[in-house]
């Protein structure tokens, strides 16, 4: 089984980390783990002044401090895993990702906002739950 982890760092994330590894059925030896970060889009004036190059760096940096804690959890855990990174709107990254990647499941955190949060604001996780073609497991 392939499965997309989305992850942004929050205690959500190490939640759905540990939901995973408690769960050999899902992170055992034949699955495939394909962690994924999304960073923020950087305004179009922004990137104009600071230059791509620029951004690109920055956004690898923060990447990176969501992204190495994982990967020594999970090698820890012996769990195969490859991780990747991209920037963009978070709900519209993790679908076009779950289709890039082929993906059987997504697994995702959700910040559990609350019925008046969702109807004001909105979230990535009922975003993606309404976008994509495979099961999703939230973890809250």
């Amino acid at each position: 089984m392939r499965i997309l982890l989305a992850v942004d760092g929050s205690k959500f994330t190490k939640k759905a980390l540990a939901f995973l590894v408690t769960h050999e059925a899902l992170a055992g030896p034949d699955a495939e783990l394909v962690v994924l970060n999304v960073q923020p889009a950087v305004p179009p004036r922004v990137r104009a002044m600071l230059g791509s190059d620029a951004v690109r760096a920055w956004n690898r940096e923060e990447a990176e401090k969501v992204l190495l804690p994982i990967e020594r959890f999970l090698k820890r855990h012996h769990i195969a895993f490859r991780t990747s990174w991209t920037a963009g709107n978070a709900a519209a990254q993790i679908v076009q990702a779950t289709q890039r990647e082929k993906v059987h499941m997504l697994v995702m955190g959700t910040h559990g906002h609350g019925l008046l949060g969702r109807a004001l604001l909105g979230s990535v996780a009922q975003r993606v739950v309404a976008d994509v073609d495979v099961p999703v497991l939230l973890v809250q």
